[in-house]
């Protein structure tokens, strides 16, 4: 790949080399590295390593690497030998102590045809330590925030749930917004399908108890909840201990009230998050139904979409919601990213816990 590709891409010059040797070569690695937030190696062989950890500077990256005032994040990738050698254990080891960041690498299929520890993180993966990096001292540094994501699943027979249809997006990109804020998440997610966002703690549920287990275990240090979870309001009465056969008939489930996660927070007292946010998702009367959701579950925040729409709400990309806070005006956003209306919510967090 020539430097063309990626002026092209950035609309900004591509250092190479030769750069290093030009009319402005003793600045130029200054000012690359004074001049950046965070300067990633990405892929780093075993050889620049190895200078890294003992500052060697005979090229561009090198050079610039010891220059620079920034975190270095370094993504190691080497067949599995080298990266298990050693010597280049000495080295990450010294790199990690000068507070040196890395990610991965990770288990994979190398290009010698070996199996092993040594390949490249996958370029998700590396953008989410990068955020990790680049948002450590946010707004919400320091903080613990705790986010429920995902439909509960309540167990009908060993093969059947009744859930609903949650995807989980709109609780992980706030836990990737809390994350990019500098907090400490803990996501507490029932069955999904996404890729929880790198640097996060989580913890996995299937049923509405099981996450009002976690949520409660993890309430006494958080300083913020955030349920976005679909948490099931009902659940059978008892579950089926064989799968219900269509032979046997058309089964009768009786249902019964599923445990109310924001009640029981509510009764933490002291113990209880200092800022509390629910979110409700209603067919109808919106405003109202939200309203008496705050006021009775006692919320600092309460997010209210209209899932009767098609292009927010459940299973798509986009959002169309309404921020409650008690004792002030309704905040009605437009239609936005889900990824949007996290970073708007987890900043108004922000700002309430500066400012209670």
């Amino acid at each position: 790949i020539t430097p063309l590709p990626f002026q092209s891409v950035t609309g900004r010059k591509a250092f190479t080399e030769a750069d290093l040797w030009g009319s402005d070569a003793h600045v130029l690695h200054v000012g690359l590295g004074h001049s950046a937030d965070l300067l990633v190696i990405a892929p780093c062989t075993a050889n620049t390593l190895s200078k890294l950890a003992h500052g060697l500077a005979d090229n561009l990256l090198t050079v610039t690497a010891l220059a620079a005032q920034c975190p270095i994040l370094i993504a190691p990738a080497m067949d599995v030998g080298i990266y298990s050698n050693p010597a280049t254990q000495e080295n990450v080891r010294l790199l990690s102590e000068r507070k040196v960041y890395f990610a991965g690498p990770v288990e994979g299929r190398m290009a010698s045809g070996l199996t092993g520890l040594g390949r490249l993180v996958e370029p998700a993966e590396l953008l989410g330590n990068i955020r990790l990096v680049l948002g450590r001292a946010g707004p919400l540094a320091g903080r613990k925030v705790v986010v429920t994501a995902g439909g509960t699943e309540e167990p009908l027979d060993p093969v059947r749930v009744l859930t609903n249809r949650s995807s989980g997006k709109q609780g992980y990109a706030i836990t990737q917004a809390a994350i990019d804020a500098g907090a400490t998440a803990v996501l507490v997610t029932a069955p999904t399908c996404l890729m929880p966002p790198v640097g996060a703690r989580v913890i996995e549920v299937h049923t509405a108890q099981e996450m009002l287990e976690s949520v409660l275990q993890e309430c006494p240090q958080a300083d913020a909840l955030v349920m976005a979870a679909a948490v099931a309001d009902f659940r059978p009465k008892r579950a089926a201990q064989n799968k219900l056969k269509r032979r046997d008939g058309i089964p009768t489930i009786e249902l019964e009230a599923a445990p109310d996660i924001l009640q029981a927070v509510l009764k933490l007292g002291t113990q209880r998050p200092r800022l509390v946010t629910g979110f409700a998702a209603e067919s109808q009367d919106l405003l109202e139904n939200a309203g008496a959701k705050l006021e009775s579950k006692k919320l600092d925040l309460l997010v209210a979409n209209d899932i009767s729409t098609s292009d927010a709400g459940f299973g798509v990309d986009t959002n169309r919601v309404t921020i409650l806070t008690a004792n002030a005006p309704a905040e009605s956003l437009p239609l936005l990213n889900k990824t949007e209306v996290a970073e708007i919510l987890i900043a108004r967090i922000a700002a309430r816990l500066e400012n209670p």
